[in-house]
């Protein structure tokens, strides 16, 4: 246990992440005292707390691959300060906020940290990382790497062949369509989203491959919406299939690095070295925030987008029903039908983007539960709406 312990500071020291030096007593112990299992479903609150700066450090879980930022850095101008109409100090409280970065016109108009994070510091993703996903499948689609959404998934992953997804087209898979059947419930141990972070591949076979090809066909593809993080690690395999790069590479080459990302980010990858692409970038808020203020620009390097002219008003408005009032998906984002759209983590992690104001809102937290079944997600949808309205309060004002 003792060399467990100290190779787990180590890497921390060396990995650009949680420094031993700058945790309290109580997080040193909580550290030397991490689960040893992968399922971060079922750690308790302080585990999280811990290990959402620094999953990328943790042996237990995964390698990871950097995505490397460039040399130059896009500026986050201060804007106009926005004056909340709610009590921001209780909010981050109720929600275990770790920080929040709010962009209006791409200025920077508020930002707060909580629970000893920082602006320097890195935050897991979870299921935000989708939305970066669909991004790359757009960027594919516009080298010309993917012909058409309208492709069977099966063109590019030989080894979906002969499964349930024979009859499932790429553009299926970005809406969740697939007909293919999927639990993703995070309270049970028995749920696919639990065991197939689990699953054991044959040799020579990609672990996300090996697990979804097993699935039945539950209705025909293209009549239902199921929310499936397999799929999307999937989407993951597809674009790296056909670009012939990872996935993580190919972030850099595209965003990070050219659009002027702070910091370097990680991104986890699976026991068969894919990155885990329905979750688990390491970033800093800020860039989340930039990621944010990128799509909301249209998705513009260099004054061309990367991805295809159409592409972004199919990915952030509803191609599917979810059975919510006023919200649907897109390509990997939820939308709503005032226009703004988001990408959303497990446990509270978030980029809200509403392009009729010029508003991104990029977010860290903690939840006690992970889908914020309970008043933590209609908390944070509040939340987004006093935004709105200091923003709106901002533009009468001048």
């Amino acid at each position: 246990m003792k060399k467990w312990i100290i190779g787990i500071l180590i890497v921390l020291l060396a990995g650009g992440g949680v420094t031993y030096a700058s945790l309290d007593k109580d997080q040193r112990a909580l550290l030397a005292n991490m689960p040893t299992d992968r399922n971060v479903l079922f750690w308790s609150d302080e585990q999280r707390e811990i290990a959402f700066r620094t999953l990328d450090a943790i042996p237990i879980l995964a390698n990871a691959r950097v995505i490397e930022a460039g040399d130059t850095i896009k500026p986050l101008p201060e804007g106009e300060p926005l004056s909340i109409p709610t009590d921001v100090d209780a909010y981050m409280e109720e929600q275990r906020t770790a920080a929040i970065v709010i962009l209006h016109d791409g200025k920077l108009v508020f930002e707060r940290y909580g629970l000893g994070f920082d602006a320097d510091g890195k935050w897991t993703s979870f299921s935000v990382a989708k939305s970066f996903t669909s991004t790359l499948v757009g960027a594919a689609v516009k080298d010309g790497y993917i012909k058409s959404l309208d492709d069977k998934v099966t063109d590019y992953i030989d080894g979906l062949k002969g499964s349930a997804y024979d009859d499932v087209s790429v553009r299926q898979l970005l809406t969740m369509t697939s007909g293919v059947r999927w639990n993703e419930d995070y309270t049970d141990p028995q749920s696919d989203v639990a065991l197939f972070n689990e699953h054991q591949a044959e040799e020579g076979e990609d672990v996300t491959v090996s697990y979804m090809k097993t699935l039945p066909r539950d209705v025909p593809a293209g009549e239902q919406w199921v929310y499936s993080t397999g799929e999307t690690n999937l989407i993951g395999v597809l674009v790296s299939e056909a670009t012939g790069k990872a996935l993580a590479d190919y972030l850099s080459e595209k965003v990070w690095a050219p659009y002027g990302m702070q910091q370097d980010a990680t991104w986890l990858l699976g026991s068969t070295g894919h990155e885990i692409s329905g979750c688990c970038i390491q970033a800093a808020t800020r860039d989340y925030a930039r990621f944010g203020e990128f799509i909301r620009g249209g998705a513009m390097v260099g004054g061309e987008s990367i991805v295809p002219a159409d592409w972004l008003e199919q990915a952030t408005t509803k191609q599917a029903d979810i059975g919510a009032p006023g919200s649907g998906y897109g390509y990997q984002w939820w939308t709503y039908d005032d226009g703004s759209f988001a990408a959303q983590g497990i446990f509270g992690q978030g980029i809200f983007i509403d392009p009729a104001r010029k508003l991104v809102i990029a977010s860290n937290s903690n939840w006690p539960n992970a889908s914020g079944q309970g008043a933590e997600g209609k908390q944070r949808t509040e939340f987004y709406r006093a935004v709105q309205q200091a923003v709106d309060a901002l533009e009468r004002a001048e």
